[in-house]
């Protein structure tokens, strides 16, 4: 076995060893943070339609198939963004399967780390930001500045928003980021500290304030 091969699957007890109950401990870990990602990426029409669990289960069942794929790689990408990588081909296929050229117009995707991810669009992003929970006499004041919040998220460069959602909501470390972005550590720090500020800035000047993501 090579160098590389022990280092990704370390004896019983790392985080790839064991067996089958290891196994599924392991993908259970990282279960709500890919829920996070498929709620940020699918698109909006595809809400009720699609099973979150279903998309995240069959990204499961790929990574069972292509351990050793994984394993055999060189360069092998840290676990839980192969994970995430595997997730979002599977949201790219929903798209797909169910928008056809629909999807292609409003789906748009981002090139990133070994492949294609569906970008989170400004009303996923504006949805995490104010959250859900509304009460009757908040709601035009919510919906207006839903609106206000999506379109300073539509003027911002997309990178700069990208770096936003994998480092604020999806809540990848910098280090993670920057290899999903190809970026070095230090611009991707750079372009998260401005988008952030950019945001902020955008939000302290609504009316009535909002309160910070």
């Amino acid at each position: 076995m090579s160098q590389n091969s022990r280092d990704v699957f370390p004896e019983p007890g790392g985080e790839l060893g064991g067996g089958p109950d290891d196994w599924g401990r392991l993908l259970e870990r990282h279960r709500a943070r890919l829920r996070k990602l498929i709620a940020l990426r699918l698109d909006p029409r595809l809400q009720g339609r699609v099973d979150p669990s279903d998309v995240i289960q069959e990204a499961y069942l790929d990574a069972a198939r292509r351990l050793p794929e994984y394993a055999r790689d060189p360069e092998p990408m840290p676990f839980y963004l192969w994970l995430r990588f595997l997730v979002g081909q599977r949201i790219l296929e929903q798209h797909r399967f169910h928008l056809g050229a629909q999807g292609r117009d409003a789906g748009r995707e981002v090139s990133l780390y070994r492949g294609p991810m569906p970008e989170a669009t400004s009303a996923a992003i504006a949805a995490q930001l104010l959250g859900r929970q509304t009460s009757p006499s908040q709601a035009a004041i919510r919906a207006e500045r839903k609106v206000r919040l999506q379109e300073a998220l539509n003027r911002m460069d997309p990178m700069d928003r990208e770096v936003l959602v994998l480092r604020h909501y999806e809540q990848l470390t910098n280090g993670e980021a920057a290899l999903v972005l190809g970026l070095d550590k230090s611009a991707a720090s750079k372009r998260y500290a401005r988008a952030l500020i950019r945001l902020k800035d955008f939000l302290a000047a609504m009316p009535g304030g909002l309160q910070e993501p």
